[in-house]
């Protein structure tokens, strides 16, 4: 098991309001499995993501990771996770503006303290595995969409995180575009690559094994293989 949820909620204050986003939410995942969120804007999908990938906590619940409870870890300890256990892809890339592609690559790998050396080829590796290792020194205002997304998920892999989240990843791609990313996606997961993506597109959605879907704040039964 990848990754399991018992029972988690997660409330916002508004003044003196308890607004609840999340609720109740119990989820599994196995290891080497490709499964996408799908709901409407609004629903709780990026904050059920975020909390998955250890940039929140929920208000109650457990939450494994690998095995692990991280319900209760430190800022420090979720930064640890996120950075050895966790990629991740973003609808706009996130790529930092003056840096080359390598580079961008590269920056997982420099805040866990690998050598440059070992870096560099390490991002070689990922960018190859993308398709892109003519594209190396490119920065990204000298790629297309599909290329900076495709960027943004050699960066996700650097790391050989346990697990891929992937947030509306084609979200601000063409459809072409968006279609190679997919077929990424699906070659990443055949290698053994566990791969959690959110989405409201119902397309994108039925690219994976199974289809979970949330609304309101709720986690549906229906499931698709």
């Amino acid at each position: 098991m990848i990754l399991e949820l018992k029972d988690i909620c997660k409330d916002y204050l508004q003044g003196k309001m308890v607004i609840p986003v999340l609720k109740h939410i119990d989820f599994q995942m196995e290891q080497g499995e490709y499964v996408a969120i799908m709901g409407p804007s609004g629903s709780g999908k990026t904050t059920l993501m975020n909390i998955v990938g250890c940039l929140d906590q929920a208000t109650s619940g457990q939450l494994f990771l690998d095995g692990q409870d991280i319900s209760k870890c430190t800022e420090n300890e979720m930064s640890d996770l996120r950075l050895k256990k966790i990629g991740f892809v973003f609808q706009n890339f996130q790529l930092l503006s003056r840096q080359t592609a390598l580079e961008n690559v590269e920056l997982p790998l420099t805040y866990a303290g690998v050598a440059k050396k070992e870096r560099r080829e390490r991002a070689l590796q990922a960018l190859t595995r993308v398709g892109l290792e003519d594209r190396v020194n490119f920065q990204p205002n000298q790629l297309s969409g599909g290329q900076k997304q495709r960027v943004a998920i050699a960066r996700a892999l650097v790391n050989r995180p346990k697990i891929l989240l992937a947030d509306e990843p084609t979200g601000a791609l063409d459809s072409t575009s968006g279609e190679q990313v997919m077929e990424l996606f699906q070659s990443l997961n055949d290698e053994g690559v566990s791969v959690l993506m959110i989405t409201h597109d119902s397309e994108i959605a039925a690219k994976a094994q199974r289809k979970v879907i949330i609304r309101d704040g709720i986690m549906k039964k229906e499931e698709q293989p």
